[in-house]
């Protein structure tokens, strides 16, 4: 969050610099925040407003010229499917509808970059679909969308990923070059009774590189195929080769990461 209001320009780096869309993050903050849209983490549409008079507020703060406020508003009710609810106050709409209106307020200005800070927070997973699914649309409509979320299942779909770990980059690529290009050796998923409180003796064996709790499983990172048998000798345990998910990946790399730190 505190990454993406510096690249918004709402606060000044400590340190560094960069650029947003050409403009200087240190010097021209204000150029940054006409061109860009922003969705907040923390919902900060006006309950005591109706959908139509958030939408047509917002338009007035994004400098959308007065002839053109009417159609943009009824464009963005549109695109949010909001239809049906443009006289409904903001406070009596459930969470997936506010989402959708924060997202449409964030667009009423056509902005070619937007950022969403962990946009789907606090809705259910019918709500985070449907909402990915209009972001999905931008993106593929031309407009670059910059989303920071905790949900992988939502990172899965994004076409580039950055991880940050205690406020470091510690990767930038592609889901599926993430996913097959980062762990080195074979992940597996072991079953072994009592999972939870065997993860340091796993860690331990011969040939493993890592050892995770997931549910009631442990992924576990061999040095390679050959290490399975001894593995499932030494735990009585079972188990099979998997791919890596994105939550293997960024655990692995989180880890190497406060490794660098410590050396």
């Amino acid at each position: 969050s505190t990454i993406v209001r510096m690249l918004c320009g709402i606060l000044a780096p400590s340190a560094g610099g960069g650029q947003v869309l050409g403009y200087d993050l240190v010097t021209q903050p204000e150029l940054i925040k006409r061109r860009i849209g922003y969705m907040s983490q923390k919902f900060s549409l006006y309950e005591d407003l109706t959908v139509e008079e958030n939408l047509d507020f917002y338009a007035r703060l994004y400098g959308v010229a007065p002839r053109e406020r009417k159609a943009r508003v009824a464009e963005m009710v549109a695109l949010a499917r909001l239809v049906g609810g443009e006289r409904t106050l903001v406070a009596d709409l459930s969470g997936g509808w506010r989402q959708r209106l924060g997202l449409a307020c964030a667009l009423v200005s056509r902005p070619a970059l937007v950022f969403l800070d962990e946009p789907t927070s606090g809705v259910s997973p019918t709500s985070r679909r449907d909402f990915f699914n209009l972001i999905q649309g931008l993106a593929e409509g031309g407009t670059t969308v910059i989303v920071t979320t905790h949900f992988m299942d939502e990172a899965e779909r994004c076409s580039r990923l950055a991880f940050i770990s205690e406020g470091r980059l510690i990767a930038l690529d592609t889901p599926a070059r993430l996913k097959t290009g980062v762990l080195e050796g074979v992940l597996v998923e072991l079953a072994l009774p009592g999972a939870i409180g065997r993860v340091e003796e796993v860690q331990a064996l011969p040939g493993v590189r890592e050892c995770t709790l997931h549910g009631a499983l442990l992924h576990v990172l061999l040095a390679d195929a050959a290490a399975i048998p001894g593995l499932q000798r030494a735990t009585g345990g079972t188990a099979r080769v998997i791919t890596p998910s994105l939550e293997d990946v960024f655990i692995a790399l989180s880890r190497r990461s406060r490794q660098e730190v410590r050396t």
